[in-house]
């Protein structure tokens, strides 16, 4: 593995572990300049094909959702279709008309790059009041909150199943790669040729390993079980965000998204495997996981 791809992963790592913790509008402005630049590169991969999607509009709007997530998670799920609409409608009176492709990469542009990646901020802030610092932040008071088992209940919700779910995430990637590109001999598919099935089976079991783990050390109800389905949901959530994005990749004719992270490509190739994830665990924690309780 190079270097820099080392060295630029551990830097994603720690950027992303610190705005965890942090919470509120630090975590949100993370989020903000990954979904911006993630969306440049979806919207570059569209133009390629020569389609003309509405990108400032779109831009514009999904950062207003990720900070009405912030405001209050209740009002987020209105942003979407009045966004649709009003994207439609922007649409019909622009000097050349628009096609029924434009109009289809703008609203999936919203969705893929915008929409989903906004639970990620209701994730982090679900069932959570404390904030010891300004615009919402938080700083835990003892590191013990993290290291002793035993005070792990004092952290906030939405912090902990965040960190479960990156921890997740980074052990299903670094899982499949590992063991596929030393074990990996059957082809998973056509979409992405690297690929493996047995880099895939071992990415998930990865994932539901650490989730069984940190479902533990979390103190969460029914830990065995909860592990179990939370794990799969990732690991299987992680695998179909990776070949999402291989399959835009491939229709535009590129091999990376961009190169703006050295030894990884761009963003979208980097977070690809975190863009379905965010809304199943937040669902899974917000609805399944009451009734197990």
């Amino acid at each position: 593995m190079p270097w820099s791809r080392i060295f630029s992963g551990i830097v994603a790592i720690a950027v992303a572990l610190s705005a965890t913790v942090l919470g509120g509008w630090y975590f949100t402005i993370v989020f903000a300049i990954i979904i911006f630049l993630g969306q440049n590169e979806f919207f570059d991969l569209v133009r390629a094909k020569g389609i003309a999607p509405t990108v400032k509009t779109t831009m514009v709007v999904s950062q207003i959702l990720l900070a009405i997530c912030t405001l209050d998670g209740n009002l987020a799920d209105a942003v979407m279709p009045l966004a649709g609409t009003f994207i439609c409608f922007y649409l019909l009176f622009q000097p050349k008309m628009a096609t029924i492709a434009d109009i289809s990469a703008s609203i999936l542009g919203l969705f893929y790059t915008g929409y989903l990646p906004s639970y990620w901020v209701r994730l982090r802030a679900f069932n959570t009041t404390a904030s010891n610092l300004p615009l919402g932040g938080y700083w835990p008071p003892s590191w013990a909150d993290f290291f002793a088992h035993k005070h792990s209940v004092t952290l906030p919700d939405g912090l902990t199943a965040t960190l479960m779910t990156f921890l997740c995430i980074w052990a299903a990637d670094i899982g499949a790669y590992t063991f596929g590109k030393f074990f990996g001999k059957t082809p998973l598919s056509d979409i992405s040729p690297k690929k493996t099935v047995e880099g895939a089976v071992f990415g998930v079991a990865a994932s539901v390993m650490v989730a069984f783990a940190t479902a533990y050390y979390f103190n969460w109800p029914k830990y065995p079980i909860t592990g179990l389905i939370l794990g799969l949901l990732i690991g299987v959530a992680g695998l179909l965000g990776d070949l999402t994005e291989s399959m835009l990749k491939r229709d535009a004719g590129v091999k990376d998204s961009g190169q703006l992270i050295p030894g990884h490509g761009g963003i979208l190739d980097r977070t690809d495997s975190y863009i379905f994830t965010a809304p199943l665990v937040y669902y899974f924690i917000s609805l399944l996981l009451p009734l197990l309780i």
